[in-house]
């Protein structure tokens, strides 16, 4: 079916733009563009000034990968979260969310992903090597590996398991709170606290 011609191009490439949005259809791109124009001009021009500024400004902590605004993150940075654990997570979203719990106050490795052949995801794609060159430095005796329970999450956590077994240090898991086959993000913050303050050592969860 023809999409309908606006009587304006401008419309048309915000609509467009709009539509190239994860889980946004042309129908709700248009509604949000009309949104926009009925809005006063400063807060759309401060939406196009937020998206402008996180294009330009936004990066990746060089030691942990997280979102950040300088080479090193806000969480990184900190002091007080030095020596009280490594929680490796999948991407930014569980880092968002296990902050929200405000159970875990030590530090983060985002690995960007999770091993999944059958999309072409090798552990040669993740942040798996930075994270071996953090453990080598011996400056954490705990890595929790709170990766989604899924397949693909467990697949990511045994390769990590068996990285680390060489290492001296304690590794654990989240408590299976989080239901198979969830993804962290959508946890509830109460569930997801839990699960983290519950954690067990690794190996068990071989065993069952």
């Amino acid at each position: 079916m023809a999409q309908p011609i606006a009587s304006s191009k401008v419309f048309e490439t915000a609509v467009d733009a709009l539509a190239g949005l994860p889980g946004i259809g042309r129908k709700s791109a248009m509604r949000l563009a009309l949104f926009l124009l009925k809005q006063d001009k400063e807060r759309t021009m401060g939406l196009g000034s937020a998206l402008i500024d996180l294009a330009e400004n936004a990066c990746f902590c060089k030691t942990c990968h997280n979102l950040s605004d300088t080479d090193l993150c806000a969480i990184c940075a900190n002091p007080v979260r030095k020596g009280k654990g490594l929680c490796v997570v999948e991407d930014l979203r569980d880092v968002l969310a296990i902050e929200a719990t405000a159970q875990f106050h030590g530090l983060y490795h985002v690995l960007g992903g999770r091993i999944s052949p059958m999309d072409g995801v090798a552990p040669s794609d993740l942040n798996i090597e930075s994270l071996l060159d953090r453990i080598r430095l011996r400056e954490f005796d705990e890595v929790i590996l709170a990766l989604s329970p899924t397949m693909e999450g467990d697949t990511t956590a045994y390769f990590l398991y068996r990285k680390l077994a060489e290492y001296a240090l304690r590794i654990t898991t989240l408590a299976r709170g989080v239901g198979f086959g969830d993804e962290l993000e959508f946890a509830d913050e109460v569930t997801l606290g839990r699960s983290i303050l519950q954690r067990q050592p690794f190996e068990q969860t071989l065993r069952n």
